[in-house]
């Protein structure tokens, strides 16, 4: 499948489930919006939940690059930030909290993948302070990236605030340098 074709059908998929939910995710929806045949779409991805799955990882709409700011400090702070934008701008707020939530009572869609994808490109900034010297080689980078990610979710989908513009310096602030 051409490259623009599939990107069509993942921001189809993405638009729809924001605006309806996975309940109101559908193949015919998708391949409507994306003008393809159905039969186009279940030849790529046997089921919505692998189409949606797929759309999460590859999607330019949530595409992500890991900071590099030279330091782990402003990496940490650089990603908290994207995670808040993520989950509180449109149109990744909307796909975020619709497609992962959805994650919860669906166990079809395998939303591991998203984070197994995010997380291997998140780890290059824990090898970069590590070798900087900035980080011990036994610290736990899934775990930090929890904690960070962890409050954002918090703050932005459970607790429906927006986090301030400073919100990333003091979450990274309270977890390097203690509460």
């Amino acid at each position: 499948m051409a490259p623009r074709k599939q990107q069509e059908i993942f921001d189809a998929t993405l638009r729809l489930v924001a605006e309806k939910g996975y309940d109101g995710l559908t193949v015919e929806g998708v391949a409507e919006r994306a003008g393809v045949n159905k039969t186009t779409i279940y030849r790529w991805w046997p089921s919505k939940a692998a189409l949606l799955g797929a759309a999460l990882v590859e999607s330019d709409v949530l595409a992500f690059d890991a900071p590099d700011t030279g330091s782990l400090r402003g990496d940490l702070v650089a990603l908290v930030e994207s995670v808040r934008r993520l989950l509180t701008e449109p149109p990744g707020s909307d796909i975020a909290v619709a497609a992962l939530g959805a994650a919860v009572r669906h166990p079809e869609l395998d939303a591991r993948r998203f984070f197994t994808d995010r997380f291997a490109r998140e780890r290059r900034i824990f090898e970069r302070a590590v070798s900087r010297g900035e980080l011990k080689e036994s610290a736990d980078p899934m775990l930090i990236v929890d904690l960070l990610a962890g409050a954002v979710w918090m703050r932005a989908v459970f607790r429906g605030l927006r986090p301030g513009d400073d919100f990333a310096t003091e979450a990274v602030s309270a977890l390097l340098d203690g509460v």
